[in-house]
Order: structure tokens, then sequence, then C-alpha cells
């Protein structure tokens, strides 16, 4: 007998001088916690079986409610930091002619899926709750505000924060034994009558969304493409139908929204990938390249990254390279517009979670299972400083675009130990000691000449990089395989950044941090999504938003953070 779904509301709660957040600049006071409803599992799905013998309760196949925000206004948008002058960025997959879009008589309007995603009669859908108001608070909102589109296990949320009435979603997906794990919103296709999201379940399959119209189109169903859980997607900087989406079997995939899915058959007709491939230390396997002819379906290209689950990847400002994380603890960049490995980076120990770019383009930070956040310089190829402050996996790690600039660096953190910390770095504060440089020249100075030799690395650009001798695979053409394998780095060796601020922010494990011009937005485990308002004094003056320097003072030590950041950090070091 079927059990009838009971459904849940939305918690909206604003707490009075609740966990502010004091830094240097001021108090970010929390301005709401809004409680997602967790739904309840669907009658026909069947219990779900925990792996570990010691636990006493089935563990959902989750990670954490993750948002996507998107502001169809002209607010909000995100600091530009200036690239290299006459730096042009191709478009991924320009140089192929089977993937050039056919010209239409469409014009700018935006395609959109085929399926009413309300009347489906699909099985994978469950059930679909649309507000009664949905179409006047629509034309109603201001259209400089947010909307944001977070999952919660099998429930799939579109709610307006700018709403008076934010905790009532204005659409709400529930899908029967699939929970989406990751999603995107398309900014360069976004407009006041169209949004374009894109989001990935642990059943494999992905959904094409479009919320205003309440349409949508399923891909890779029923794991024609790629058989395993999407652990990360992200729509391609400047492309209009294709999306990147991580695979938890170790392989990261390129699909077109509008393509439709066919059994996928590796293409290996390359020598070097063959060769590769048998060798059994391979940086990357294309097993179907973007410059592929047959692009008739999908996926438009597909690579395997490694046998461990990709954890999350971040496109670089310049939309030329690609950071991806892993489980095995590696931190691969590569540029995905050539399709070529260039640097593999490893944790001090256990797997990578979560993974950004500067907003200059300059440095990368992830966030692991060793509790600390790590910075590595990309053009330097090296690591330059570990973040430690937390006492569990850190979960997100982000960039705060509006007190960046060209020297100095805000970012944040958030984890498993329920914290949110905030970091300040700034160029000169990230060189070695001297006492450190001079112990370093001593210990190289001992070692054999041979020695040496395999421990430099060229950094100066992909073409000139060597790698070292003792990296060599036997029988394999060293063209085969140009990738830097960095070695860890000892502890002792590299600089100890403090945290400006660390704070406990709720009872449940965080799984994403985001930062706004107004704003930072926290959201948790178990559905909470905090906001705390920025300081509403001297944001404006001091910083001017995009290029005036963050001014590290003492005044960290009396807003909790327990040190000075400039004396704490040179302490450390």
């Amino acid at each position: 007998m079927a059990v009838p779904v009971v459904e849940t509301n939305n918690i909206i709660s604003n707490p009075e001088g609740g966990c502010p957040l004091q830094v240097g600049e001021g108090t970010y006071h929390l301005q709401d916690d809004l409680h997602l409803a967790t739904p309840p599992p669907h009658p026909s799905e069947a219990p779900i079986v925990n792996p570990n013998p010691l636990a006493t309760v089935p563990t959902p196949p989750t990670t954490g409610v993750k948002l996507s925000l998107v502001s169809l206004g002209t607010r909000n948008k995100t600091p530009v930091f200036s690239l290299k002058d006459g730096v042009t960025v191709p478009t991924f997959g320009n140089d192929n002619p089977a993937l050039v879009a056919p010209v239409t008589k469409e014009g700018v309007k935006r395609r959109k899926p085929k399926n009413n995603i309300i009347k489906s009669s699909s099985s994978f859908v469950s059930r679909v709750i649309t507000h009664e108001a949905s179409t006047k608070r629509l034309n109603d909102r201001n259209p400089d505000g947010l909307f944001a589109f977070a999952n919660i296990n099998r429930a799939f949320q579109w709610l307006d924060l700018s709403s008076k009435q934010k905790d009532e979603p204005l659409a709400k997906i529930l899908f029967t034994k699939a929970h989406m794990l990751s999603h995107d919103v398309n900014e360069l296709t976004k407009s006041a009558s169209h949004i374009d999201v894109v989001m990935g379940s642990s059943a494999g399959d992905i959904i094409w969304y479009e919320p205003i119209s309440q349409k949508y189109a399923r891909i890779n169903k029923n794991g024609v493409v790629s058989n395993s859980p999407v652990t990360h997607i992200k729509w391609i900087p400047g492309s209009e139908n294709l999306f990147m989406a991580a695979h938890a079997n170790g392989q990261i995939v390129v699909y077109d929204k509008e393509k439709e899915d066919a059994l996928f058959t590796p293409e290996l007709s390359s020598p070097s990938v063959e060769a590769i491939k048998s060798c059994g230390r391979q940086p990357l396997q294309i097993l179907k390249s973007v410059n592929s002819r047959n692009q008739k379906t999908n996926p438009v290209a597909l690579w395997k990254i490694a046998n461990h689950k990709v954890c999350q990847f971040a496109f670089s400002p310049d939309q030329r390279h690609l950071a991806i994380v892993l489980e095995d603890g590696s931190l691969r960049v590569m540029d995905y517009l050539k399709e070529e490995a260039l640097d593999i980076f490893r944790s001090y120990y256990g797997g990578l979670i979560s993974v950004c770019w500067s907003p200059d383009g300059k440095y990368i930070v992830t966030g692991g299972q060793d509790d600390l956040v790590t910075i590595w310089s990309f053009p330097e190829r090296k690591i330059v400083a570990r973040c430690q402050g937390h006492n569990s996996w850190v979960s997100a790690v982000a960039f705060d675009p509006w007190r960046c600039d060209e020297r100095t660096y805000r970012f944040g953190s958030v984890g498993d130990d329920c914290r949110l910390l905030l970091w300040d770095f700034s160029v000169g504060m990230l060189h070695r000691p001297r006492a450190l440089q001079a112990s370093a020249r001593h210990r190289t100075s001992l070692l054999p000449s041979n020695t040496q030799h395999a421990n430099r690395h060229r950094a100066d650009s992909a073409g000139n990089r060597v790698r070292s001798d003792s990296q060599r695979t036997a029988g394999i053409d060293s063209t085969y395989d140009q990738t830097v394998r960095h070695p860890v780095e000892p502890r002792a060796r590299t600089a100890l950044l403090p945290p400006i601020m660390s704070k406990i922010v709720g009872d449940d494990p965080i799984s994403w941090l985001g930062f706004q011009e107004d704003s930072i937005m926290t959201s948790s485990l178990e559905g909470h999504i905090r906001t705390w308002d920025r300081p509403r004094e001297g944001i404006n003056d001091n910083y001017n938003g995009y290029t005036s320097s963050p001014a590290v003072s003492a005044s960290a030590a009396a807003s909790g953070s327990g040190s000075g950041f400039a004396d704490s950090a040179m302490g450390s070091l």
C-alpha cells in the first residue's frame, strides 16, 4: 500500500544579534537563516543500505545543500580583474567545424528544452510543486534581486531571495530515486525571460532545466554516456550550449545541452593515447577529443582523469585552464582548450575536496581531508602556504572578489567542523623567511648533482616545461607526457597562515560558501542557508568595490581572531 507523501515547508528565522562575524573591517551581522525542508523518501524508493558495519542508520547519497545564484539585473556584478593586454581567449572547440553552431533566424531568442516538467510522465520526476502566485511574484519582483537554486536530498528548489516570501519556493521538483548533487546557471544566456540551469544527479542523469517556462530535458539518460554519479557540473565559460560534468568514476565529460545521447564507445585512434594508456601512469586519457569529427551526439569530449572520484573542478579567470581536485589527494591543472595536463600537485595527506581560483588567476586554493586550506601559485607552479584552522574536512573554499586586489587577497573556507573561516594574505607575506631559504639552500647543496637535477622543474610555460629524469617511464617517450609531477613540500619548509576569523555558525556541517557584493552566504548539510550582511560603513569608501587594498590591521586581534593578522602570520613563518 502506497504511503502518502507529506511535504514540509521551509522555515526562515531572523536571529537578533546571533552569530556575528567580527573582522578587522567591521562586523558581519546574520540577516536570516532559511531552513529548507528535507523531503521524505519516495514510497517506491528501496531502503538505502549503509556499507559501514558500525552505522546505525542508512546514509543517503547526498553531498549537502549547494546554491547556484543568479541576478537578472545589473546589480551583484562580480568585479572583473584585467588579464594581460592582448590576450584573447578562444572558445572551447572553435577549431572543430563539426561544433560550429548553425545560423538560425531566431536571433537572440534562446532555445528552451522541449518537455514540460509539470506535466511530465517520466518515472524520474516524482512531483513538481509550483507556487500558486509564481507568475505574479515574477512580474512584481525587483529585476536586480537574487534567485537561488538549491538541492536538498531528492528535492530541487527555486527560491527568490529578494522576496519577502523567500521561504516559499517558486518551484520545487521532487525526483524519484535520484539526488541532485551539483548544479549551475549559465550566466551567458540568462535574461528576464530565460534561465538555463543544469544539474547532475546521484544516478548519473543530467537535467537541463528552464524554470521560467518549466521545461526540461534529460541528458545522459540511464548513464548511456557515463553511468556513475555526477559529482560536479559547470557551464563552460563563454558557451551557450556546452557544459562540463565530473563523474565519480574519474571521468570529466563535455556535453551539449541540445544534442541527443548515444551509447558511448571510446575513440582511441591516437597512438600517443594508446601508449599512455598502456604505461598506467597517464595524467589524462582522451577517450573522445573535442576535435573529433563525430559530434552528432553526446559526448562532445570525454577525458579519463584518474581511477578515483573527481570531487570538484574550477575554470580559471582567463577561461583557458582547469583546476581539478580528486579523492586520491591530487590537484591537477590542465589546459582544457588543448586537452593537455600541465601539473600534478599532492595534498599533505588524504583527498582534496574543494578548489577555486583567485580573481586574477594567480593563485589556486584547495581544501580537503587533511583539514588544511592550501594556497598554490599558478605562475610559479608551487605551494606557497598552508592555512591551518579547521578541525575537520574542508568542504568549500571561495575568494571574496570585493576584497581582493593585485597584491592582497581575501578568501573563506567552510567545513565539516561547522566553522566559517576568513583568511587574508598578501604577496609579500607569503615569501619564505631568509632563515628558511638559507636552510633550504644548505640542504640542496648536500644533495648529489643528479638529485638536484631530478628536483628541478621549469615553470615558465607549458611548452618549455621539462619533467625530471626520475619521472620518466621506461619505454614511453617523454613527448607523450610533459606533465610535471610535484613532490609534497615538507611542512617545515612551507609558510603557515592563520585565519583572521573563525566562527562556528551552526550545528551541522557546512557544505557551500559564496560571497556577494553585500553579503556572505553559507549552506549546510541539513539545509540551513545563512546570510550575513557586510559592514554598512566604509566598505564602499575604503575599498571602492574593485581596486583598493584591504587594510590589514591589528584590529583583527580585537575582533575575535585571537591575534593580529600581520603579527600572527609572520610569527608562524
